[in-house]
């Protein structure tokens, strides 16, 4: 891994850890000036996700982050980024504690300005989810018709969160697909110099 690996693994690691801390100055300082997050629950500027999460975590919503692999690919002042991740939300369904994982990869865009590597786009891929409640003796009952609105690859999240009166793209990456084919070209197209990361969805 050579030095500018180094600098993205930290950059993502970073992410993950000043947004799940509530430290918004430096977890701003992750993004690029025209960085988009795209997310089950969020899609837009960089500024508004930062604002929309400090008022989550204010008012007690409990979204984690979790890191495992990563490789990057590196085109001069651009790069790709792929590190597995877990997303970890803990919620009332119905009057029950759940916590629900997502399993899958942050898919980053990313470029160097002034020696210093920042987020441009990040859309992560959602490969697989589950949902547990929090205390064994409880029963849930899921609705069916709701769990089935969402892609297999986010299903439970995208329950608990719209549960939870977030409104849940329906059409994000996941293992394989359209989408997520998508994603990839955008990306190579990236390092090969496009005007832009691709179209967010």
């Amino acid at each position: 891994m050579n030095d500018d690996q180094l600098k993205i693994r930290q950059l993502v690691e970073n992410w993950a850890l000043w947004r799940d801390a509530g430290d918004w100055e430096r977890f701003a300082a992750t993004w690029h000036p025209d960085g988009w997050m795209s997310a089950t629950w969020f899609q837009g500027p960089a500024a508004d996700f930062i604002a929309a999460s400090k008022e989550g975590f204010e008012n007690g919503v409990s979204i984690l982050h979790f890191l495992g692999g990563h490789t990057s690919d590196i085109a001069g002042d651009r790069a790709i980024a792929q590190t597995k991740m877990t997303i970890n939300q803990r919620a009332e369904v119905d009057g029950v504690l759940v916590d629900v994982v997502c399993t899958g990869r942050f898919y980053d865009f990313l470029s160097r300005d002034d020696g210093a590597w920042t987020i441009v786009r990040r859309q992560p891929i959602y490969e697989k989810d589950r949902l547990d409640v929090v205390d064994p003796a409880a029963t849930l009952e899921l609705d069916q018709t709701l769990l089935a609105r969402f892609p297999a690859g986010y299903r439970h999240l995208g329950y608990v969160q719209t549960k939870a009166g977030f409104t849940v793209k329906r059409d994000l990456p996941g293992l394989v697909g359209e989408a997520v084919d998508r994603l990839y070209e955008e990306g190579a197209a990236w390092l090969a110099g496009s005007e832009r990361p691709g179209v967010p969805r």
